[in-house]
């Protein structure tokens, strides 16, 4: 190995795994042997011995022999601590707790459930966050885990020495003992398990640098090769550690970094020159230690939060968080500590806030905190690891001073007058104003009005403006100038939230004068009920119905008019309101509800400008026996064989006792072929055919009476059907009567399609074009063109540009107004009515004739055309498709014979013929 070999040895930790299997018929007593070995007398298990080049831990061996039972655990006089007092300022050192295993290892891993405390590796206790004990003592449990993993806790009880220990603790300790001891003589094999490798982050090198040997006992048997595997070696992060194959030197290649992985976890591995393993693969756990490499960092540049003005010291403001990325249990490298570097405004105290340097926490420390004065406080915070000591870095905290109801709305100003008329509601009286120096738009600002004083009768109301912060003073009744002219009020104003302090309350006063206005007359009562016989006569006294008149101060004539009488039966005195009837009166009116007629009265005063009143005047009308009974049908159809019996309803308009039960008898002969009697209660008539009677329709003359006694006829068409039994309608005339729609549905469809097409007609004629013959003055010797009818060609033939014929018509001479067609722009003449006088008969002819002439529309329209005349000139063709010259004898007709019988005359006329 040479000298460095040897100095690493000196330097390193020797790991000796021994085993042995005791040889014994039963088996029992003999460890399980390593991979690779066998059981039997005498042989040993093969063995790691791992030489350390980083710190040189202490060495401990286990080995079989019939020594007593040990027990794992805490070394004695564990664990109480002594301190001066109850408060246990953050880093104090507590103690230390020691634990023994039974190879006499005393390195362990440590650990506590309690958050205020912490347990270094090498066993001291130190206080993690300020506390303080609870009657003088507190307790927490410790636990340890061996190097084999195996877990044993303690009971920590830190007490104030000054005061008095309580009974009954006496330095009472859990202990968990290692698996694995037994009683009686036996061979006991350990497996050696190297503690974690502690390598610092942030190495310089140079690299690859050495940490720990790996060796087995086996190669003194044989050549052994080494390897490593897991996290780090061949799982990512890949190369960080090596190991040389032969001499089992393992090494880092490159520094660690913490915060990325703080452990590795990795497996040895011994196997001999065939591949074969030799030992068990063996654990390395590789710590990271850490360096403070890393700031603190804010969570937010500017943390933002509110106090409420006024607030008391000690009130808490907001919490900031600094993170470290460094490690805060096992060093201070991650502890932040919290401060404020500076205020802005320092007023009115220059530290108004405190953070707590622990937790970050922000608070008032100083009073006068005043909105109105300081709006806005910004804080300069630093968070520094090594609690307070190491780097640093910065952010701010933005304070808001929230607005607290310091302040009472003052009235300006505190006085107001108004004038409202009397008899109207819902009228603004006034606006108060007010002035607030809290924030506007708050709660704290908001104004609340109340009428304290002056409105016993509830006449006004107040209420706020959300915008302006005005009270709005309204009138919530109509205010009687008769009754009161003047109201005194006295309106409080205060927050929507209560004052923060005891502040005064402000208060205004309102006079509202009430004016005097022209009122409108009141009826009394309002609705007046009047009963009258509905067969009064004209000018009866139903009642008298007079309105007053509210306006005491002034006097006025009043006068009465009847303003809703939709039946015309009543009137009114203008002067005295005496109703009278001037129709006479129908109970049993469309116009009449539940016997009640409804009429509106109008009273009209005097004053300027005239005040209108108005009544309702209800007139109930009491029925009198007016009206005779009546069938509720007016024809029947029965058979003439077997008929059935007619049930009619006898219905009378009036009221009882001039109604039922009816009396009916028959008239005029009818009794011949019927008979009519009533039901019991009287008010059905039963009537039936007594006789067969011929197919048609007859007369059935009843008379009615009531109950009273009067009477009326009625005359019943009764319709009588070859048919016996019950019938609805007769079987011969059910088809008619059926066809009848029918038949007018399709005249109905005849008659618009007629109509449809003459519309059809008239316009195609109006679109159409013709140019009709002219009629020429004698003297004229031009060619006259007779029109014998159209022959049109075909669609191409009304292909043509009618613009021609337009041309060349400005010096046209005046012609003679058509009568074939309608002028749109005359208007149509005035007929004179037959006179009653005969002498008037030929004036009458004579007018009339001369309206027909001008008539356009009157007929006929078949008058003679005159051609208009084109002028001289003409840049127009010719309209004839004959080319003609200046004289007809130039022209030859013969041709026309050729085209057919109906131009032979023409041809007989001017073709081959002598001029006359």
């Amino acid at each position: 190995m040479g000298l460095q070999g040897s100095r690493r040895a000196l330097l390193g930790l020797l790991l000796l795994q021994v085993g042995a299997a005791a040889d014994s018929p039963t088996g029992r007593g003999a460890s399980p042997p390593l991979s690779g070995g066998r059981r039997g007398r005498g042989r040993l298990s093969g063995g790691l011995i791992a030489l350390s080049g980083v710190s040189p831990p202490q060495v401990a061996a286990g080995r079989a022999d019939s020594s007593p039972p040990c027990a794992a655990g805490f070394a004695a006089g564990c664990c109480t601590f002594e301190v001066p007092g109850d408060d246990l300022p953050r880093g104090q050192v507590l103690g230390r707790v020691q634990f023994e295993d039974c190879a006499g290892w005393k390195l362990a891993q440590y650990g506590t459930e309690d958050a205020n405390f912490r347990v270094l590796a090498d066993g001291t206790v130190l206080v993690r966050h300020h506390t303080r004990l609870r009657r003088g003592e507190r307790t927490f449990l410790v636990q340890a885990w061996d190097a084999a993993g195996t877990e044993s806790s303690a009971v920590v009880t830190v007490r104030n020495k000054g005061g008095p220990s309580p009974q009954g603790e006496a330095n009472s300790v859990e202990v968990r003992r290692f698996p694995g001891a037994r009683l009686g003589p036996k061979r006991q094999k350990r497996d050696w398990v190297i503690p974690p490798i502690k390598v610092p982050e942030n190495e310089r090198g140079p690299f690859p640098k050495d940490l720990v040997q790996i060796k087995s006992n086996r190669d003194k048997h044989g050549k052994i090769f080494y390897s490593i595997t897991g996290q780090g070696a061949d799982m990512p992060p890949e190369g960080v550690f090596t190991i040389e194959k032969e001499t089992g030197w393992m090494k880092v290649t490159e520094p660690l970094d913490r915060e990325a992985i703080d452990k590795y976890h990795l497996l040895s591995h011994a196997v001999s020159e065939n591949g074969k393993p030799v030992e068990e693969p063996m654990e390395i756990i590789v710590r990271v230690t850490d360096q403070n490499d890393n700031r603190p960092q804010f969570t937010q540049e500017v943390f933002r939060g509110s106090v409420l003005e006024g607030a008391t010291p000690g009130t808490s403001v907001m919490q900031v968080t600094a993170t470290d990325d460094d490690d805060a249990i096992e060093s201070y490298n991650g502890v932040v500590a919290y401060s404020i570097l500076s205020q802005v405004p320092g007023e009115p105290e220059k530290q108004m806030f405190a953070i707590n340097r622990e937790s970050g926490a922000i608070s008032v420390i100083a009073s006068g905190l005043d909105r109105e004065r300081v709006r806005e406080y910004t804080l300069v915070l630093q968070a520094a690891d090594l609690d307070g000591k190491g780097l640093t870095t910065t952010a701010s905290a933005v304070i808001e001073i929230g607005d607290a109801n310091d302040n009472a709305p003052q009235f300006s100003p505190s006085v107001y007058t108004a004038e409202v008329a009397e008899n109207e509601a819902n009228l603004e009286v006034a606006r108060l104003s007010v002035t607030d120096m809290d924030e506007a738009g708050s709660a704290a600002w908001r104004s609340v009005y109340k009428i304290v004083r002056g409105d016993e009768g509830g006449f006004f109301r107040v209420s706020t403006d959300s915008e302006s912060n005005e009270g709005i003073v309204e009138t919530a009744k109509a205010l009687d100038f008769e009754a009161r002219k003047q109201f005194v009020l006295q309106v409080a104003v205060t927050n929507e939230v209560p004052f923060a302090v005891k502040l005064p309350t402000s208060t205004a006063t309102v006079t509202v004068n009430v004016r005097d206005v022209n009122e409108a007359p009141i009826f009394d009562p309002p609705v007046k009920v009047a009963e009258v016989l509905e067969d009064v006569p004209l000018g009866h006294r139903v009642t008298v119905y007079t309105a007053r008149d509210p306006d005491r101060m002034q006097v006025q004539k009043i006068k009465y008019f009847m303003e809703n009488d939709r039946a015309g039966w009543l009137a009114i005195h203008p002067e005295s309101g005496t109703v009278t009837t001037r129709a006479a009166l129908d109970r049993e009116s469309y116009l009449v509800k539940n016997n009640t007629y409804e009429a509106v009265v109008l009273a009209v005063d005097d004053g300027s400008p005239p005040a209108t009143g108005t009544g309702t005047l209800l007139l109930t009308l009491l029925d009198v026996n007016d009206n005779g009974p009546e069938l509720d049908r007016q024809a029947i159809t029965v058979c003439n064989r077997e008929p059935e019996t007619q049930h009619l309803r006898v219905l009378d308009r009036d009221q009882p006792p001039n109604t039922s039960p009816f009396r009916a008898k028959l008239t005029n002969n009818s009794d011949e072929n019927w008979a009519v009697e009533m039901d019991a209660k009287g008010e059905v008539a039963m009537l039936r055919l007594l006789q067969p009677l011929k197919d048609d329709t007859y007369s059935v003359h009843l008379q009615l009476f009531d109950n009273q006694g009067k009477g009326q006829a009625a005359v019943l068409m009764a319709t009588v059907c070859e048919c016996h039994g019950p019938v609805d309608q007769c079987p011969g005339k059910r088809a008619a009567a059926l066809g009848a729609p029918a038949i007018l549905a399709i005249l109905g469809a005849i008659l618009a399609l007629l109509i449809l097409l003459l519309l059809l007609l008239l316009f195609v004629r109006k679109g159409k074009v013709v140019k009709e013959p002219l009629l020429l003055p004698e003297e004229d010797t031009r060619d006259n063109i007779f029109y014998y009818g159209e022959e049109g060609g075909g669609e191409e033939d009304q292909d043509y540009d009618l613009s021609q014929l337009h041309r060349g018509l400005d010096a046209r001479p005046e012609v003679i107004l058509r009568n074939d067609i309608v002028p749109t722009l005359l208007p149509a003449p005035q007929y004179h009515p037959r006179p009653t006088n005969p002498d008037e008969i030929g004036n009458f002819i004579h007018e009339n004739l001369k309206a027909a002439d001008t008539d356009p529309t009157a007929p006929p329209y078949d008058t003679l055309l005159v051609f208009d005349f084109e002028g001289s000139g003409s840049e127009a063709g010719s309209l004839s498709s004959i080319a003609s010259s200046s004289s007809d004898r130039d022209q030859d007709y013969d041709y026309l014979n050729e085209w057919g019988s109906r131009f032979r005359k023409l041809a007989d006329m001017y073709g081959g013929g002598v001029d006359d």
